[in-house]
């Protein structure tokens, strides 16, 4: 077993175990020397490329991977196609618009539209066996968001219109969405993911009482999906820290909070250690703050968490492009020396 499958099942480790959000990506010059060759969607679709930049990590000491991907992968087979456009991040090429666009979206086969997927997973487990690799996939309420807005929001008009105003159409796409993501993950960890992490990025724009009614039943159904699966299962969620209590009711193993409450009273309201591990909660843009001020952030963290088994070392969301790799090398070595068992 390794520091970071132990946290998840709240094992004692020898160390707290961390890992990023985002820990292969822009802000590695050699991440860049690749975006510089390739457009983003070639490198996604290229399980060479992908197994090359999901491992670029292991030069931090990190003890965890996850994968090079992207979250809305799924929407393409479903038929909405996708681009990144510099200045404006991922675009859909169609959006749902009405009550019988959703109507006609259908799952599909995942070996078939998202194989390419499940071959980098298979080349990160043959390239490094020793380090636990996390698989993941976006919420079914985050990837609706982006089916209905086409792309980024700030209001989430389309969304919200279609929940207040076409109930049965919300739950129809929230079924399929749910049933996509469950199969996915379900492939991933066939093809050898050791962990799952659900992103819900977007899911902070809701009420609690709109949660409650409208996204909480299709996640105890998705978790519900993959219990049999017996791989850590990891829920994050961005700007929940008025309802946490709901997500008591999810069947994980690990809850992901962000860097907007602390860490001890988020584990407090999620039940404690004795109920579910947690993961998190720097501040990303603490990363770009003078060192001696982000080792302190660092050890308010951990010192939150109490050494207490079950926390694992996280950000409270993904790191930034403007991030000094040699920060987050700092992270990861501080977190250890300061958790080491002696």
């Amino acid at each position: 077993m390794s520091r970071f499958l132990d946290a998840c099942y709240r094992r004692p480790t020898d160390a707290t175990p961390v890992w990023f959000m985002r820990q292969a990506g822009r802000y590695q010059p050699e991440y860049r020397a690749l975006r510089a060759k390739y457009d983003l969607l070639t490198m996604l679709r290229t399980p060479e490329i992908a197994v090359q930049v999901t491992l670029l990590p292991k030069a931090l000491g990190v003890d965890a991977l996850i994968l090079f991907a992207d979250i809305l992968l799924p929407l393409v087979p479903l038929g909405l196609g996708l681009r990144f456009v510099p200045g404006k991040g991922p675009l859909l090429e169609r959006s749902l618009r009405t009550v019988d666009d959703i109507a006609r979206l259908q799952p599909f086969p995942i070996e078939e539209g998202l194989g390419f997927v499940l071959e980098t997973v298979r080349g990160v487990r043959a390239a490094e066996p020793d380090l636990p690799l996390i698989g993941f996939a976006g919420a079914p309420f985050t990837l609706a968001s982006y089916a209905l807005e086409g792309g980024g929001s700030r209001h989430y008009q389309r969304t919200k219109t279609l929940m207040y105003a076409h109930p049965d159409a919300w739950d129809r796409l929230m079924r399929v969405l749910t049933e996509v993501t469950a199969a996915y993950l379900q492939a991933q960890v066939q093809a050898g993911a050791q962990a799952v992490q659900v992103f819900d990025s977007w899911v902070g724009a809701l009420s609690p009482a709109m949660y409650r009614r409208a996204v909480l039943p299709h996640l105890q159904r998705l978790f519900s999906r993959l219990a049999d699966l017996r791989v850590p299962r990891i829920y994050f969620s961005t700007g929940t820290a008025g309802w946490l209590p709901d997500l008591r009711s999810l069947d994980v193993e690990v809850i992901s909070v962000d860097w907007r409450v602390d860490l001890d009273r988020a584990w407090a309201q999620l039940g404690g250690p004795e109920r579910v591990a947690i993961q998190g909660n720097l501040d990303p843009l603490a990363l770009l703050a003078p060192r001696d001020v982000l080792r302190e952030q660092v050890h308010e963290v951990l010192r939150r968490a109490g050494g207490r088994p079950g926390h694992i070392f996280n950000l409270g969301h993904g790191i930034l492009p403007d991030t000094d790799p040699d920060q987050v090398r700092r992270v990861v070595d501080w977190v250890h020396e300061a958790t080491l068992a002696v």
